[in-house]
C-alpha cells in the first residue's frame, strides 16, 4: 500500500472521523480523551520515531501530503491518514492551518508516574517548579534534548508538556526526552536526593557563579517558576548556582538559565 492508497479524504468539517482535531485552541488545554495533539512536519518526524505515544492518526493539508510521504509511510497500516483542503481543515481547527500537519498521539495510562527508583542510568535530571509558560516549558525540552538530559521531573504546579504550543516550541523534545511529575517538590527532591543526584538550583541570588561550579557525576538542576522563582525553602536547603550578567541587570529567561546550566554541565564532563 502506497502513502496515497491509504488516504482518507475529508470533504467535511463535521465528519466525525476527525472529531479529535476539532476546535484546537478551545480545546487544547484539556487533554482529548487521554490524547494529545502535535503539529507540523519536525514534530511529527519525532513523534513517528518514538514509541512511548503511539500515534492514533494524521490530519493533513492536500498540498502537503507529498512532502510528509515516507513519514506516513513509517507509520503502522492501521493509522489512519486523513486529508482535507485549507477550507475543511481551518474549518475543522477552528482557525488558519498554515503548517498544514497534525497528528493525534495516546497518552498510556501512567505514562508520567514518577519511577519508585530512578534508572540508574541517568546522569543528567531537570527538575522543574511551578512553570506555566507554555513557551518556557516548550524550550526547556528542546534545551534538554539539545545537551542529552535524561529526563525531566514536573511539581504538581507545572503546566502541561503536551499542550500543542509546548510541543511544538520543543520542536518535539517533549517527545525525546521522558517526563514524569512528582506528586510535590518534596517527593522529587527526596527521589534524587535516595538514588544520589547531587542537586543545584538555578537562581540570580545564587551563591556559586556558575563559572565555578563543578557538576556530579549523577546531577539534577532545579528550575524555578518565571516569576517569583524558587521558593526560600529550596534556595536554603539546595546549593544554588547563578550566572553573571551586566550590572543592572540580574534576571533571564528560565529556559535560558536552564541551557546555560546544561552547556556548563555537558562542557564539564567532556
Amino acid at each position: 500500500m502506497t502513502s496515497e492508497d491509504r488516504v482518507i479524504r475529508i470533504g467535511d468539517a463535521d465528519d466525525p472521523r476527525i472529531e479529535i482535531y476539532r476546535d484546537i485552541r478551545e480545546r487544547d488545554l484539556i487533554r482529548r480523551h487521554g490524547h494529545f495533539i502535535a503539529e507540523g512536519k519536525t514534530v511529527l518526524q519525532v513523534l513517528v520515531a518514538q514509541d512511548r505515544f503511539p500515534v492514533h492518526s494524521v490530519l493533513v493539508l492536500e498540498n502537503r501530503l507529498a512532502g510528509i510521504a515516507d513519514l506516513l509511510a513509517a507509520l503502522p497500516e492501521q493509522i489512519p491518514v486523513y486529508c482535507a483542503t485549507q477550507t475543511v481543515m481551518d474549518a475543522i481547527a477552528g482557525f488558519h492551518m498554515h503548517r498544514g500537519i497534525l497528528a493525534a498521539a495516546r497518552i498510556p495510562d501512567g505514562s508520567a508516574d514518577l519511577p519508585m527508583q530512578l534508572p540508574p542510568q541517568w546522569s543528567t535530571v531537570l527538575l522543574l517548579s511551578a512553570i506555566s509558560n507554555h513557551d518556557n516549558m516548550g524550550a526547556i525540552f528542546r534545551n534538554a534534548a539539545a545537551f542529552g538530559a535524561d529526563a525531566v521531573i514536573l511539581d504538581p504546579q507545572c503546566c502541561d508538556p503536551l499542550y500543542r504550543k509546548a510541543v511544538r516550541v520543543s520542536v518535539g523534545g517533549v517527545l525525546r526526552v521522558p517526563f514524569f511529575r512528582a506528586p510535590s517538590m518534596d517527593a522529587g527532591v527526596a527521589a534524587l536526593d535516595r538514588d544520589k543526584f547531587a542537586i543545584a538550583a538555578l537562581s540570580p541570588a545564587g551563591k556559586t557563579d556558575i563559572s565555578n561550579w563543578r557538576p556530579a557525576p549523577r546531577q539534577a538542576l532545579v528550575l524555578g517558576s518565571e516569576g517569583h522563582g524558587l521558593a526560600d525553602v529550596w534556595l536554603e536547603r539546595l546549593e544554588t548556582l547563578s550566572i553573571m550578567m551586566a550590572p543592572g541587570f540580574d534576571s533571564l529567561n528560565v529556559a535560558t538559565a536552564g541551557a546555560i546550566a546544561l552547556h556548563q554541565r555537558a562542557a564539564f564532563l567532556g
